[in-house]
C-alpha cells in the first residue's frame, strides 16, 4: 500500500477537501523504486479507469519522469472538490490503494488555476 506524505506543510489534502470550490486539478506526484514503476502504471489505469466513470470526473493524464526516473505526476481535473471528495471517499477506491507497489509515496494536492496577466488565463 503506498504512503502519503503532504505536499503542503500548511495544508492538508483532508483540509483541502472541506473547501467548497470547482474546478480543481489534482496534482499528485508518485516515487517508486524502479523495479516496480510497472506495477504503478498498471495500480494507477485501474484508479483512472473507476475515476473516470465516476460524477465530475472531467479528465486526467499521468506524466513519468524522463532519463529513467521513476517519478510520475498524475493531473486530474474535477468539476468540483465536492465530487473529488465523493470518489475518493468510496470503499472500492480506497480498497485499491492496496494495488500500489510497497515503495509508493504519493503527494496528492489540489489546485485550481489562476490568471497571470499576459502569461495565462484562470
Amino acid at each position: 500500500m503506498l504512503r502519503l506524505i503532504e505536499m503542503d506543510d500548511s495544508v492538508t489534502l483532508q483540509q483541502q477537501m472541506m473547501t467548497e470550490t470547482g474546478p480543481v486539478i489534482l496534482i499528485n506526484q508518485f516515487k517508486v523504486r524502479p523495479n516496480e514503476a510497472d506495477q504503478l502504471v498498471r495500480a494507477w489505469t485501474r484508479d483512472a479507469s473507476f475515476l473516470k466513470q465516476q460524477p465530475g470526473f472531467i479528465s486526467a493524464q499521468l506524466h513519468r519522469g524522463i532519463g529513467g526516473s521513476s517519478v510520475f505526476v498524475n493531473v486530474a481535473v474535477w468539476q468540483s472538490v465536492a465530487d473529488f471528495r465523493q470518489a475518493f471517499s468510496k470503499p472500492e477506491f480506497r480498497k485499491s490503494l492496496e494495488a500500489y507497489p510497497p515503495s509508493t509515496i504519493a503527494s496528492p494536492h489540489l489546485f485550481q488555476k489562476i490568471a497571470v496577466p499576459n502569461v495565462c488565463v484562470a
